[in-house]
């Protein structure tokens, strides 16, 4: 019987109850916000848990696949940032704090998304990332 919420979690969704996954949900089960995969790579190295890029990858791409985590891009519009799926499916907006780069989830703030696509256009997902100054930043300016 799986020991944490983390394990429980990847059980519950038909993977391998592995170290690497348990200790890569356990980070974003933690984390307040999304975080890049070279966050979740520091992090992982400062608990001692010992890991290689592809596996990571891998790990963070089977999370998103069953609905376990969800991925976002970021203000530079090149880096993923990854985060627990509170909600199914992932339907909410992002904040990008431009000043500390720290992104969060806006739970309560789920977009509309209405748009017209050509013809032949098949519309999977859409993702509203707003830019702005977090209240710890806000406050220091």
């Amino acid at each position: 019987m799986p020991e944490s919420k983390a394990a429980s979690l990847i059980a519950e969704n038909g993977g391998r109850v592995t170290r690497t996954r348990v200790a890569v949900l356990d980070v974003l089960l933690s984390s307040e916000g999304s975080l890049a995969h070279e966050d979740i790579s520091a992090m992982l190295s400062a608990q001692g848990v010992r890991h290689d890029r592809v596996t990571l990858y891998r790990t963070l791409d089977w999370l998103v696949e069953v609905g376990v985590a969800h991925t976002m891009t970021a203000g530079d519009g090149r880096t993923r940032r990854f985060g627990v799926a509170a909600t199914a499916p992932h339907e909410h907006a992002h904040f990008h704090c431009d000043r500390c780069g720290k992104v969060v989830c806006l739970e309560g703030l789920a977009p509309a998304v209405a748009v017209n696509l050509p013809g032949g256009y098949q519309l999977d997902r859409a993702e509203l990332v707003l830019h702005g100054a977090c209240p710890t930043c806000g406050d220091q300016h």
